[in-house]
């Protein structure tokens, strides 16, 4: 099964991947909802800053998968945190062990001292200016995998991202949603020049959101499969498992962090697997693969139910062994509308 698994890895012909990385709250757990804790950020040294659990493993895979194919692969980190704590970020990606190509800050203390407190909190124009700025350095046929979090606009920011780029999004519609979400007139007009500019591809291929404020699944139903809103780093890795970006071993190191990081237990990674197949976004036969491995690394147990549920994954692999599609082609998205629903959503949410 991990020979099967570890052949379906991108060959060296396939195009370069890129696997970008929200930096606050998806790589680390970072705290600025007061000003107390925007003005500590700075002075924070390496070893004070804790990785979200998994995440480190699940970077160092996906590297190590791509070199070993022979694919050309880089990973690049952005981030609404000021570039005073750079040094203090890059020495914590050097003790975890990461290996990056680029990383971004946000000038939030610039901010701060000219009082533009409002722009604090503004981060669609920040992270959209810099995602297609930098799309414009990528090889033409690169292809991306995006990563952020629920904190605040990410799932809007990375599918305008993906949508400008591919050519489904109108240049009036664009300027519609940034208008709505209330983006400073000065930064639309340069992501509507940007926009113009970029190569039209169809390269963001999917979109993991960690679940850090935990908002309601069917918040994220709006945005279509594309994205995927997961609640740990193992059910992110199971999915690129899947799509051939990660080998078994690699799924069985993020587990492994979760156990003695979280104290996950046997049955709390059985039922990731289970809620993250239960969704549609893992195939019953890629879960059963995970669950064995795991078992042999004896990292879980099964459980009565849990035998259960693997044997009824091989009863519908055995009726019907054709994999299931992955994903679904991108779906259409009214940017507008859609702007319109998950600020309704965000602010049901924090009721």
């Amino acid at each position: 099964m991990f020979r099967r698994y570890r052949q379906r890895l991108a060959p060296a012909a396939c195009a370069p991947i890129v696997f970008r990385w929200d930096l606050d709250k998806t790589y680390l757990k970072t705290e600025f909802d007061s000003l107390r804790e925007l003005v500590r950020l700075p002075f924070e040294k390496a070893q004070d800053k804790i990785a979200v659990p998994g995440v480190v493993p699940l970077i160092r895979g996906l590297r190590e998968a791509a070199v070993h194919a022979g694919r050309e692969v880089r990973i690049y980190f952005i981030s609404a945190s000021p570039p005073q704590i750079a040094k203090a970020i890059r020495q914590k990606l050097a003790l975890d062990g990461i290996e990056y190509d680029g990383i971004v800050f946000k000038d939030q203390l610039g901010h701060l001292v000219r009082g533009r407190f409002r722009d604090l909190r503004e981060h669609v124009g920040f992270k959209l200016t810099e995602l297609l700025s930098s799309r414009q350095t990528l090889p033409a046929a690169a292809i991306e995998v995006l990563f952020g979090d629920d904190w605040e606009s990410d799932p809007i920011i990375y599918s305008l991202y993906a949508d400008i780029v591919a050519g489904r999004v109108e240049d009036e519609e664009l300027a519609d949603a940034l208008r709505a979400l209330e983006v400073a007139p000065a930064l639309i007009a340069g992501m509507r020049e940007l926009a113009h500019k970029v190569a039209r591809a169809d390269a963001v291929v999917k979109i993991y959101i960690n679940l850090e404020r935990r908002m309601p699944l069917t918040s994220f139903r709006i945005f279509g499969p594309r994205l995927v809103p997961t609640f740990n780093y193992l059910q992110t890795a199971a999915c690129l498992l899947q799509d051939g970006y990660l080998p078994l071993a690699g799924v069985g190191q993020v587990a492994e962090r979760l156990i003695s990081e979280s104290a996950y237990t046997s049955a709390a990674v059985i039922n990731s697997l289970a809620d993250i197949t239960r969704r549609g976004h893992l195939q019953p036969r890629s879960a059963a693969a995970i669950r064995a491995h795991l078992r042999a690394r004896g990292l879980v147990q099964l459980e009565r139910r849990s035998r259960l549920v693997a044997a009824w994954s091989r009863l519908i692999r055995w009726i019907d062994p054709r994999p299931r599609p992955v994903s679904s082609p991108p779906e259409l998205i009214d940017y507008p509308q859609l702007v319109t629903q998950w600020q309704a959503a965000r602010l049901e949410e924090r009721r």
